[in-house]
């Protein structure tokens, strides 16, 4: 009876303490402990739904073993708003006093440690950010009871350590500072994206197209979460706190709002697609007003599940858009257009794969295993193709600036063409007005005196009169020059066949009765060349000079006028039998030979003068077409 009665009230006992708290779990011996140690299995837990208790009411209340609560890590989102308590048992054998630091997981707005012996107290003497000492006098044991409160996000997970004192500087560098393949190929992606946002903006300065801002901005944005995402990882501050509860996702979503703004100025399309630029422009604004909405629930209500939904919304709402971009870019045959789809599809893709891995809780044993990896992957490839399709259209434009610079140029000369040839119509129908009333006029007026002067000469042939000869003579000359000179300024004589013809035609009679024989040789088929006025009259003007010095100088008998065809152009010969000109001696042809230079040299004539068995003289001109 004695022994039913001791074991009655043993199990009431152990009823009571049960009652009190919970089943004492077994000590953590942090004596024993060298650098640090995960508190996991030892630990109890209790969730405050309320976060209205305070600390010693939880302490009545009834734990459970942390390790059958989590069989994950991360907690899921319609906890978040809860208050978390860890309970775990210390005690220090040795007779020196040991102190280290507990770590109850990652990423928590609020974190408060407490010694509970039979008084509860305050165990947090020191603090570095993210951790909480406490120190265990010799053969002391108590209970230590750590609140945390997530932050406003799905990331937040709980996993205890106790780190040593010694051991925290350390521990800190090793799980900040190692950088996994995943962070080192986000730091890697990082530089490339720099890279292209100096390139971006140094393009916006100089060009002043927003299309190179935008996507700048968007640059800006990725390279921000990239980079903050592979440097501040698994760190505790303020800092990141604010990152991951709100500002990683407010960079997706801006940069989202500067990409479909890039992608309206790049396409231009309020005028090339209105219809994608109704559904763009409501998509933006959406999305901007969402994000607003967004930045109320996460500062300013204590709620978690319906920022989370809203979150989860955006996500699925841009990627629908994105979705959107690429079968309207499909149905359209624009290069333009193609690139962005293009870009769209890679982040498409790759985020599916990303979505894949954590759906199917792959574990990243390798960097291509890792979801980020692929997300990175996917950014960067949509930001290449954007600066192949910024490239392409920069190129074209500069294109089209050259074509329309030289349609300009061409507009100009064309112009000035049409202005010059304006200028020369109006001049040559002067000179054709003043060649017909020199014909019609002083021609005529000519004629009438030399007409007259040889009557006078007929009834005077008894006694003739020096003067009246010389009026003859005179107004015969001044006829023959005045005809050259209608001839050379008439536009209808512009052809060689026609000069060459009236060469001919004056030579002969200029040879006429003389004695000279005047030979002539001139291909059967002229070609069809013009020759301005100007270069008419000098020749004319030349051949007459030469004809002249061979019929009062050469003593000549015959004279040969060859007009010859060579590979480079045309050739006019004027070769006589006389006694040749002196090359050495030539002051009495010192000024006509000077002026027959100067005339064929202001026509672009070649002129040569020698003495070849009588005196040669050449005249070539180089032609190109004939």
């Amino acid at each position: 009876m004695k022994h039913i009665v001791t074991l009655f009230l043993f199990y009431f006992s152990l009823s009571f303490s049960k009652a009190q708290v919970v089943a004492d779990t077994n000590a953590v011996f942090i004596d024993n402990i060298k650098e640090e140690s995960s508190l996991l299995k030892k630990t109890d837990l209790y969730i405050d739904s309320s976060s209205a208790l305070s600390v010693n009411d939880v302490l009545n209340k009834r734990f459970t073993p942390l390790k059958n609560f989590l069989p994950r890590k991360s907690l899921s989102p319609d906890l978040i708003t809860y208050t978390f308590y860890l309970k775990i048992r210390l005690a220090n054998n040795t007779k020196n006093e040991v102190s280290g630091y507990i770590q109850p997981g990652l990423y928590f707005r609020y974190f408060e440690l407490y010694k509970f012996n039979g008084q509860l107290s305050s165990a947090s003497d020191h603090d570095v950010s993210g951790f909480r000492k406490i120190s265990l006098a010799p053969g002391e044991s108590c209970y230590v009871l750590a609140v945390i409160k997530p932050l406003k996000n799905d990331i937040n997970y709980i996993s205890p350590y106790f780190i040593c004192d010694n051991y925290i500087g350390k521990y800190k560098t090793f799980i900040v500072g190692h950088k996994a393949d995943i962070q080192i190929y986000g730091l890697i992606l990082s530089g490339i994206l720099l890279m292209m946002i100096l390139f971006m903006f140094t393009n916006f300065i100089i060009s002043g197209k927003r299309e190179f801002m935008y996507n700048a901005l968007y640059s800006l944005s990725m390279f921000l979460l990239i980079f903050l995402n592979s440097t501040i990882v698994k760190s505790s501050s303020a800092f990141t706190n604010l990152y991951y509860s709100y500002f990683d996702f407010f960079l997706l979503v801006t940069g989202t709002i500067f990409y479909i703004a890039f992608t309206r100025k790049f396409l231009d399309t309020k005028n090339s697609y209105p219809s994608l630029e109704r559904v763009l422009k409501y998509a933006e604004r959406l999305v901007l007003v969402l994000l607003g909405f967004y930045t109320f629930l996460n500062f300013f209500t204590t709620t978690y599940l319906p920022q989370f939904y809203l979150e989860n919304f955006m996500k699925i709402f841009i990627l629908v858009i994105g979705m959107i971009f690429i079968f309207f870019a499909l149905r359209q045959k624009n290069r333009l257009l193609n690139y962005i789809a293009a870009g769209n599809a890679m982040l498409v893709l790759f985020s599916a794969i990303s979505l894949m891995l954590i759906l199917l809780k792959v574990k990243p044993t390798e960097i291509y295993l890792a979801a980020l990896f692929h997300y990175y992957t996917g950014i960067v490839f949509e930001l290449i193709f954007f600066l192949m399709g910024l490239t392409y259209k920069n190129r074209s434009e500069l294109i089209k600036g050259i074509k329309e610079q030289e349609a300009l140029k061409l507009e100009a000369e064309k112009k000035d063409f049409e202005t010059q040839l304006a200028v020369m119509k109006a001049q040559q129908e002067e000179r054709n007005r003043i060649s017909a009333d020199m014909h019609d006029d002083l021609g005529a007026g000519m004629t009438t005196i030399s007409l007259y002067s040889e009557l006078a000469k007929g009834k005077l042939a008894d006694n003739p009169i020096p003067e009246i000869e010389k009026i003859s003579s005179s107004a015969n000359e001044l006829l023959s020059k005045m005809n050259a000179i209608i001839w050379s300024m008439s536009s209808s004589n512009d052809t060689l066949g026609n000069m060459i013809a009236y060469i001919r035609s004056y030579a002969l009679e200029y040879f006429e009765d003389t004695g000279i024989n005047c030979r002539i040789s001139i291909p059967e088929k002229l070609p069809n060349i013009e020759v301005i006025g100007e270069i008419r009259r000098n020749v004319f003007l030349v051949v007459k000079e030469a004809l002249n010095n061979i019929l009062k100088h050469a003593k000549a008998t015959e004279v040969s006028i060859v007009l010859e065809r060579v590979e480079d152009g045309l050739t006019l010969y004027i070769q006589d039998n006389g006694r040749g000109i002196d090359l050495e001696n030539i002051r009495q042809f010192g000024n006509g030979l000077k002026n027959m230079k100067k005339r064929m040299a202001d026509i672009d004539i070649e002129f040569n003068i020698e003495n070849k068995q009588g005196t040669l003289i050449t005249l070539h001109r180089k032609v190109t077409t004939f």
